[in-house]
């Protein structure tokens, strides 16, 4: 067969650079519908799954808590310090909550109660050999004034007595304690800060350059706060300080979603509470609440119901987890990993 036999119609080769062209297109169309539907799901601040991610004893093989309490200056200062830390971490609470919210009752601290969130913030930090300082407020909530060298005294004792000066100095704080820590930030030099649902004291402040880099955690179902926070982060930017911050978006419940978060519930209370609160109306089809856990009158619910808690304790740690799937005010762990990364990232 001759070479000009083997040649096809010019019209079989059009009809081929078509259907070559028509093909690459549709492939680039699935490329970009992935790399879409990844980054939905990777800038997804809290999806159905999210909250699931960890569950309460995730870090058991990992790290164990093993806390130092004592009693400093009138107050309770727990820690605990992993094997070669590469930081330190201040944690400050927010009001009606104490140091004792942190860490899980041990022989060592029969008083600690490990609210869910709170202790699973501490597990991160260990998990990432950050040294960790928790110290209670002597009041209610945090004040401003004496209180603050108080703690900052406490602090510097601390990192002394241990050696642990040349490390870098990290501190995050929730509700009343993240305004604490804005002010603070004028005492210590911190590496960065993170500020969790709070706005921060920014617009009663001189605040200079050297201000320590600030990450805002916040609801933005709070809109009064939300409105606060951008201004904040506009007075820091005018000042050259790095800030950025995490939306954190409320999530639908399920039934295994409180057994998963709290040590100690059962998985069949878990599934029990769940249908409570579905029959009587306080999520929604989607598993989503109605209200805020605090205005949901899910405890007397709860009473009048056949389900029994072991611990009656319990009651406080599925508060904060209630309160924090309607997301508007409350501790979280959920975005852990950022809060780390941005503490890492400021540490050199």
């Amino acid at each position: 067969m001759s070479r000009r036999e083997n040649k096809l119609p010019k019209s079989w080769i059009g009809i081929r650079n078509g259907q070559v062209a028509v093909l690459l297109i549709f492939l680039a169309l699935i490329f970009v519908a992935i790399i879409l539907y990844s980054r939905h799901n990777i800038e997804k601040p809290s999806s159905s799954y999210g909250p699931m991610k960890l569950k309460w004893n995730s870090f058991e093989s990992l790290v164990k808590f093993d806390p130092t309490v004592e009693f400093m200056n009138g107050t309770d200062v727990i820690w605990q310090i992993p094997d070669s830390p590469k930081a330190v971490l201040f944690l400050a609470h927010g009001c009606n909550n104490k140091a004792v919210n942190f860490w899980d009752r041990s022989p060592k601290c029969l008083k600690c109660v490990g609210m869910p969130e709170d202790r699973l913030l501490v597990l991160h930090a260990l998990t990432r050999n950050f040294a960790v300082i928790t110290v209670s407020s002597r009041g209610r909530c945090w004040s401003f004034g004496k209180e603050r060298l108080l703690v900052k005294g406490i602090i510097n004792w601390w990192v002394e007595k241990h050696k642990l000066e040349k490390l870098p100095l990290v501190a995050l704080g929730a509700s009343s304690g993240g305004n604490f820590v804005s002010v603070l930030a004028t005492d210590l030099r911190f590496n960065s800060i993170t500020i969790m649902i709070a706005e921060g004291f920014f617009d009663q402040m001189d605040i200079t350059k050297d201000y320590p880099p600030t990450l805002f955690v916040h609801m933005p179902k709070d809109e009064t706060r939300k409105q606060k926070i951008d201004e904040n982060m506009r007075i820091l930017k005018d000042k050259d300080i790095d800030t950025a911050e995490i939306k954190c978006m409320e999530f639908p419940l399920s039934h295994n979603f409180l057994a998963y978060r709290i040590p100690g519930l059962d998985h069949s209370i878990s599934v029990k509470l769940f249908n409570l609160l579905q029959d009587k109306g306080f999520i929604d089809k989607n598993g989503y609440m109605m209200k805020d856990g605090r205005a949901t009158p899910w405890k007397a619910a709860l009473k009048q119901s056949k389900i029994h808690l072991a611990n009656k304790s319990l009651v406080n740690h599925i508060q904060e987890e209630l309160n924090l799937a309607f997301s508007y005010h409350e501790m979280t762990s959920l975005q852990s990993d950022q809060i780390f990364e941005w503490f890492e990232s400021h540490m050199s």
